[in-house]
């Protein structure tokens, strides 16, 4: 289901809770939330949906869409300074990032997952773990 933007920052800012396998529901509402977005975004924490849970959407350099449940940064390389925009956010705000990260996480089977990211797609699960944490840009 397609769920509305959360824009109230005092929600946005409050940690999210460890997700589980009862909270399938709610990465499916992500996605489909995300799909709908595609145009302007290219990912979301479930917090930006209302769902205070760890659970974030990104769309990977194949166009697919990865679901991260319980995701953390592991490993990361090469920070640099750039601009960000988000969904539940006004204008651009300026940040640091990593060019290169090794995540962990589980997948929609509740398997623990570690890959490596690179480019727009690290930049962008940085920002989505960062909604997660309660950090706004």
């Amino acid at each position: 289901m397609i769920r509305p933007i959360m824009k109230m920052q005092v929600f946005l800012q409050q940690p999210s809770a460890d997700a589980n396998a009862s909270d399938l529901d709610i990465a499916q509402d992500l996605v489909d939330t995300l799909e709908a977005h595609r145009a302007t975004c290219v990912g979301m924490a479930a917090n930006m949906i209302g769902q205070r849970k760890r659970i974030i959407a990104v769309v990977d350099d194949d166009g697919t869409t990865l679901v991260m449940l319980n995701p953390y940064l592991i490993h990361s390389y090469g920070e640099y300074e750039t601009q960000e925009g988000c969904l539940s956010l006004e204008g651009l705000r300026t940040t640091k990032r990593f060019k290169r990260i090794t995540v962990g996480y589980e997948d929609t089977l509740m398997r623990s997952c570690m890959k490596e990211f690179t480019g727009r797609v690290a930049q962008a699960i940085q920002h989505e773990i960062d909604h997660c944490n309660g950090v706004l840009i």
